[in-house]
């Protein structure tokens, strides 16, 4: 079964979870819900805001827009917007003159977050299905882009990353929450799909995310740690996936990080940028 399947399957089932039991969704159930990942991110002033749903839904492991600038009139794009809590949240910061989209490929996860909309009673809202490796939208339309714990689990960032810069507008920022890696990971680690879906394994190192940042034609990069795991973090991550927990444990001890990522598009690009990208 490919990543892609994976993924859509295990956020389809969070989504269900939700509307059917009032659950709290988990990205992976056999992961306590991801703890210490996905939890406490969001203050009671922001939750306070939204439909019960929404919050239960949040499976990401940070919160985006609690550390980007947005003003009325923005149009915020959120990638993988599962339950639609970031979207929500965008949407009441950039309010009636500005817009909130969030793309999400889970039929499930558009289902919850239309009627988290609804609820919520907010207009300037649209959400809309496919995947963040090719996003509907066209050039140069959004002011930002946000996303929370979903870009690690795409098999293409690279293409993501430049269909990010590609949507943005000139002087447009990229402003997502995400797992980074610093330093090697034993590769039992990266190969596990478990630990993959479970917002680990699919992570980029560090100067690995920078590159390929760079490589979109992004420019004022700064990758910012929000949460650094520990041993003990990992212990259950690595259980669940059958690893010997005593020998990999302190091979990953801090190295994994929830950390928030911002890019700007250059106002003003290099005439060789422009081929790329319209190659691309």
């Amino acid at each position: 079964m490919d990543t892609k399947t994976v993924v859509q399957e295990k956020y389809g089932a969070a989504a269900r979870s939700v509307q059917e039991s009032g659950t709290t969704a988990c990205c992976n159930p056999g992961l306590n819900c991801c703890d210490p990942i996905t939890t406490n991110l969001y203050g009671d002033v922001e939750t306070g805001l939204l439909p019960e749903n929404a919050i239960r839904a949040s499976l990401g492991c940070g919160n985006p827009t609690a550390l980007i600038d947005l003003k009325p009139g923005d149009v915020v794009l959120d990638l993988g917007s599962g339950g639609g809590i970031d979207v929500l949240l965008s949407a009441k910061r950039v309010g009636p003159t500005g817009k909130a989209y969030g793309l999400d490929m889970t039929d499930d996860m558009l289902a919850l977050a239309r009627e988290n909309q609804r609820q919520a009673g907010l207009e300037n809202v649209e959400f809309l299905k496919g995947e963040i490796e090719s996003i509907p939208l066209p050039d140069d339309s959004v002011d930002v882009v946000i996303s929370n714990c979903v870009i690690n689990l795409s098999a293409d960032k690279d293409r993501v990353l430049r269909e990010a810069f590609r949507v943005l507008k000139p002087g447009g920022r990229f402003a997502v929450s995400d797992v980074v890696v610093r330093g090697d990971v034993h590769e039992e680690v990266r190969k596990s799909m478990l630990l993959w879906v479970g917002c680990i394994a699919g992570a980029l190192e560090e100067t690995e995310y920078l590159a390929k940042l760079t490589a979109a034609g992004f420019a004022a990069i700064s990758i910012e740690p929000t949460r650094v795991y520990k041993i003990e973090d990992a212990r259950q991550f690595l259980a669940d996936a059958g690893l010997d927990v005593d020998t990999i444990a302190p091979q990953v001890d801090g190295k994994f990080m929830s950390a928030f990522v911002r890019a700007t598009k250059p106002k003003r690009l290099a005439a060789r940028q422009v081929v790329a990208h319209r190659r691309s």
